[in-house]
């Protein structure tokens, strides 16, 4: 499997300006730009293929260029919680064919979703040869299509980032160490780390 490439962005943000305003105790417009980046850098941090999470929060589409079709195991997709996924490929003639939905399924395993064909005897179509990555999967990943559908954990913990930063423009020393999050960031993010092995 190739690096995901994200197809289509949530269509809602993590946090809300309004919400991210509130925690931060900000009644002036003066700052909406800024408190919008740093939602936008909590998001960031935490979703999609490069977020420490290592998942997506809010519903959005990825795709995903594999070498082949998935052996008899199936092809373990880069993030749990697949709503959706659909497969193409190349084919020998180097056109472009969708396949049919009917031949694969998307089941969640331990550690995140498995592409696999529905029956053992599943025999695929024959795939271009000069194509670095003739099978594409499209998939739907996250929690669900609005913000509220996320853990509330993982919003807190975005919440208490946002702060964080709008509070202190750079690392903040306290006595003789640096807190560069609040402590309790990590203990609410943690029961929703995927580990990757």
């Amino acid at each position: 499997m190739l690096k995901p490439v994200r197809a289509t962005p949530p269509a809602v943000p993590l946090l809300s300006l309004e919400e991210a305003k509130v925690h931060c105790r900000v009644d002036t417009d003066d700052e909406d730009g800024l408190i919008e980046g740093l939602i936008a850098a909590a998001t960031d941090h935490l979703d999609g293929w490069s977020g420490i999470l290592g998942r997506c929060l809010v519903n959005q589409q990825w795709r995903l260029g594999l070498i082949g079709f998935p052996t008899w195991g199936g092809v373990k997709l880069p993030f749990p919680d697949v709503s959706a996924a659909s497969v193409s490929y190349v084919d020998e003639n180097g056109d472009e064919q969708s396949l049919d939905d009917d031949l694969f399924e998307v089941v969640e395993g331990w550690g995140g979703s498995i592409l696999r064909a529905r029956s053992q005897s599943q025999t695929w179509p024959a795939v271009s040869t000069d194509a670095a990555a003739p099978v594409a999967a499209t998939i739907t990943a996250g929690y669900g299509s609005t913000a509220e559908d996320v853990p509330a954990a993982i919003r807190q913990a975005a919440l208490l980032m946002v702060g964080h930063w709008y509070e202190h423009r750079q690392a903040a020393v306290t006595g003789l160490t640096v807190a560069e999050l609040p402590m309790a960031v990590d203990a609410l993010l943690a029961p929703h780390r995927l580990v990757r092995i």
